[in-house]
């Protein structure tokens, strides 16, 4: 099962999404946070797989949680489910550290394949986000950090890039798992990232992907 915590100050929301969650045979909704600093408090206790991340809420926003659980938790999967594309918005909630973005005009049943494909480590951004990152990386000077790679991470960079998992990589280039971490670890470290979605920006960025 995947344990998910949801937080969000709009209780129908949460209730409706969090049923719909329930529902399916591979998600549990274990918590639910109606502020911010609740929902830090939740996730550093329970440590979920997903945490579906509202960006608006009172006392303490969706944005600054994130940074929050990411400081003290930098592996946690966080998934911001909002209803705003703003620049504001959007470029320092994946910079705090959120894996995926996706809006609340979306499907549940799109929001339960966004934390199945999450959870196996994949980054899932809407259309409009990625164009909007584009836009923006491609206004700013390059640094040509990726010319350090080797190239097999450079390889393995293209394959993040595709949404593949770590394992779905050591599969398709017949090499270990343990193999294919270190190369992670080593592409996120040269890049000066901290997680593949944002390796995955580096690269569009910097035209590396289509």
């Amino acid at each position: 099962m995947i344990k998910v915590l949801f937080a969000d100050d709009h209780e129908m929301v949460r209730i409706g999404v969090s049923a719909y969650l329930s529902a399916q045979p591979d998600i549990d909704v274990i918590a639910e946070a109606d502020d911010g600093g609740s929902a830090v408090k939740i996730a550093l206790e329970l440590k979920p797989d997903i945490i579906l991340m509202d960006l608006v809420m009172k006392e303490m926003d969706g944005i600054e949680a994130t940074e929050k659980i990411i400081e003290q938790w930098p592996e946690a999967k966080i998934i911001i489910v909002t209803s705003f594309l703003d620049d504001e918005k959007v470029y320092p909630a994946l910079e705090a550290g959120a894996t995926s973005y996706m809006l609340k005009t979306s499907k549940a049943s799109e929001i339960a394949k966004a934390i199945r494909s999450t959870h196996e480590g994949q980054s899932i951004l809407e259309p409009e986000v990625t164009g909007k990152i584009m836009n923006r990386m491609r206004e700013k000077p390059a640094v040509y950090l990726h010319e350090q790679l080797t190239d097999r991470e450079m390889e393995i960079l293209m394959l993040i890039a595709q949404g593949k998992t770590n394992q779905e990589i050591a599969d398709e280039l017949f090499i270990a798992l343990k193999t294919v971490k270190v190369h992670v670890s080593n592409i996120l470290g040269k890049l000066e990232v901290q997680d593949r979605t944002q390796a995955v920006i580096y690269a569009f960025k910097h035209d590396l992907v289509e």
